[in-house]
């Protein structure tokens, strides 16, 4: 029986490993049927069944950035580029003392303060649209994408919170205060020890809140209109009385999610040890 353990458990590592190929490709095949739609002729992209043999063209994504005489893309590209990385930078600079002070220098009832934070995600983001059309509409906000970096900050600064707090958990406290005794400062210990130590699960955390940020789009469709108008919103202007055109969707959607691709793919390896950080002692 103990000869036949190292066989049955290779097996069971291989059935495993199968069962994660068909599941990763899967969930692939949207992405590569979406990709390979784009570089169809739209008479091609809307036969049924689909023709995957049909010749390729790059006609969507010339229409897409204007070729045909359309609105540009570009200032709607920019504009998410400014709301979802300014956004990230304010989010990482008020979360990181906020969890320092929830993780390693715990403040009374830490655990209070972590459920209020979980508690502003519990408010459905449609029952706070119309506080917030009539408060950026009275005060001149609207369509103004620093009003956008406002928002995105104050919407992703609890899940901020919550996740580098348990990454700075695990920062060793030994480290801090011999850092202390050395007569480090506070900003000095965040900046040049804590900061250093808890980077992947910066990373993760940046990296999310510019996913959340950049694929936002209820508060941006309502809040902006020519100016402001983001990427998001720039998509839902190619659903029109005329039909869905979907070699072209599928180009400027391929386009939209190249940045958050791209960034994911960057810092995959800090996002893996952020999300795993402390899962195993």
């Amino acid at each position: 029986m103990s000869s036949l353990a190292p066989h049955v458990s290779k097996h069971r590592g291989r059935g495993i490993g199968l069962v994660a190929w068909l599941v990763g490709i899967v969930f692939f095949f949207p992405i590569a049927w979406m990709a390979l739609t784009s570089f169809h002729s739209e008479a091609d992209a809307a036969t049924n069944p689909p023709s995957f043999g049909a010749a390729l063209t790059l006609d969507g994504y010339r229409e897409f950035f204007g070729a045909g005489g359309g609105a540009s893309p570009w200032p709607a590209l920019a504009n998410s580029a400014v709301a979802s990385i300014v956004s990230t930078l304010f989010v990482l600079v008020l979360a990181f003392p906020a969890a320092y002070a929830l993780s390693i220098r715990r403040v009374k009832k830490w655990t209070d303060v972590l459920f209020f934070f979980l508690s502003t995600k519990m408010l459905p983001v449609v029952a706070g649209l119309l506080p917030i059309y009539l408060f950026a509409k009275n005060t001149g906000m609207l369509d103004n994408i620093w009003f956008l970096v406002v928002l995105y900050t104050s919407m992703n600064l609890p899940i901020a919170v919550w996740m580098m707090q348990s990454f700075l958990a695990e920062v060793p406290v030994a480290v801090i205060e011999a850092a202390q005794i050395d007569g480090a400062r506070l900003p000095t210990i965040l900046a040049r020890v804590v900061a250093p130590i808890a980077l992947p699960g910066i990373a993760a955390t940046s990296l999310i809140c510019f996913i959340f940020s950049w694929n936002e789009l209820l508060f941006a469709r309502v809040l902006t209109g020519v100016v402001a108008e983001t990427a998001p919103v720039f998509l839902t202007g190619f659903i029109t009385s005329q039909g869905l055109f979907l070699a072209k969707v599928c180009a400027a959607s391929l386009v939209v999610s190249l940045p958050v691709l791209a960034a994911g793919f960057a810092a995959q390896d800090k996002l893996v040890q952020g999300l795993s950080l402390g899962a195993v002692k």
